[in-house]
């Protein structure tokens, strides 16, 4: 690949550079702005984002708009960053909160000044981690964005340090559990924010701080459909004990108990709620809730793992448990 040629700015575009600023748009009209720029100009259009996010515009000594940086919540599912990070599935979902996803990045037509692009960026970055923390409560330690190759060759992302990983694998978010593929990869680019933050996030212990609110965090189950059937059949054998059984059979319960601590999720009966909630509509099927008339497969709530916690056959379900034992692992040790 051929090296790009430096060009470099003119005496006023020099001064544009050194007195650019970058400002956080609390305001909801100007937010509003920012989108319609976005739509107007960006070759993706606006974007409606979801959870913690927030919007910066760079501007000149007159305030005039240059450019435009939206950063909200990181991808889910991303095999590169993961590898490139280090940690497991379990820290990922339960840390991801640490990393934020660069998903909008315009410079403003009429607004062309070689290097604005990176002084922009350098300048975001250096007071993304504080803002963050002002507004949410917890920092960002990493993080990464999209490019689409056969738009942009990531040159000011590479001017700053990122990291390029790689092409995605073309697979796009169209709803909350549903992924379609659009055939179309990004390569992505990620960065440190702090040296050693990967080595943090991949650490069996986040620091004190963050620990509290990494607890808070409802941990997901991330096994497949497969792998869930393969551990609800050894369950079929546990007596119910109802007369009559609506939604949740006893089996598939037990199923998802056995899932939460897996996924190292607290098993009190509300967390075990929560944990059901964050289960895919795929996996509330294969592990047995069975639909309601809405053809919606429904999560059980607090009371139903209380009754269960009550009533199972307690001597029945170790021996299910001994069994999956063995089977994994082994016969356990006898008592000394």
């Amino acid at each position: 690949m051929t090296k790009p040629k430096q060009i470099n700015p003119t005496a006023t575009q020099q001064g544009i550079l050194d007195e650019v600023r970058v400002i956080l748009l609390p305001a909801r009209k100007d937010r509003q702005r920012f989108q319609r720029l976005l739509k107007a100009h960006h070759y993706l259009g606006g974007l409606q984002a979801v959870g913690e996010q927030l919007y910066y515009v760079a501007v000149d000594a007159k305030g005039q708009w240059l450019a435009l940086l939206l950063f909200s919540a990181a991808a889910k599912h991303l095999k590169q960053r993961e590898k490139w990070i280090g940690w497991t599935a379990v820290q990922c979902d339960r840390r991801l909160w640490l990393v934020a996803n660069n998903s909008r990045f315009l410079i403003l037509p009429n607004c062309s000044v070689p290097n604005l692009g990176s002084r922009v960026l350098r300048l975001t970055l250096d007071r993304l981690s504080a803002d963050w923390q002002a507004q949410y409560g917890h920092p960002i330690v990493v993080v990464e964005t999209f490019v689409d190759p056969e738009e942009f060759c990531g040159t000011v992302y590479t001017a700053n340090n990122w990291v390029e990983l790689g092409l995605t694998d073309g697979w796009g978010r169209n709803r909350r559990d549903y992924y379609v593929k659009h055939d179309k990869p990004k390569q992505l680019f990620v960065r440190e924010l702090k040296p050693g933050a990967c080595r943090s996030l991949q650490a069996e212990h986040l620091k004190a701080d963050l620990a509290e609110m990494e607890k808070k965090v409802v941990p997901r189950c991330h096994y497949k459909v497969r792998e869930i059937r393969s551990l609800s059949g050894h369950f079929k054998s546990v007596p119910e004990y109802r007369g009559r059984v609506e939604s949740y059979p006893v089996w598939s319960l037990l199923t998802l108990m056995l899932l939460a601590m897996l996924c190292e999720a607290p098993r009190g009966q509300k967390d075990l709620a929560k944990f059901a909630r964050r289960l895919t509509q795929a996996q509330r099927r294969v592990v047995g809730f069975r639909r309601n008339k809405h053809g919606i497969y429904p999560a059980p709530g607090q009371s139903t793992f209380s009754r269960l916690l009550q009533s199972v056959d307690g001597d029945k379900v170790n021996e299910v448990l001994l069994a999956i034992q063995r089977r994994c692992g082994g016969s356990p040790r006898p008592k000394i």
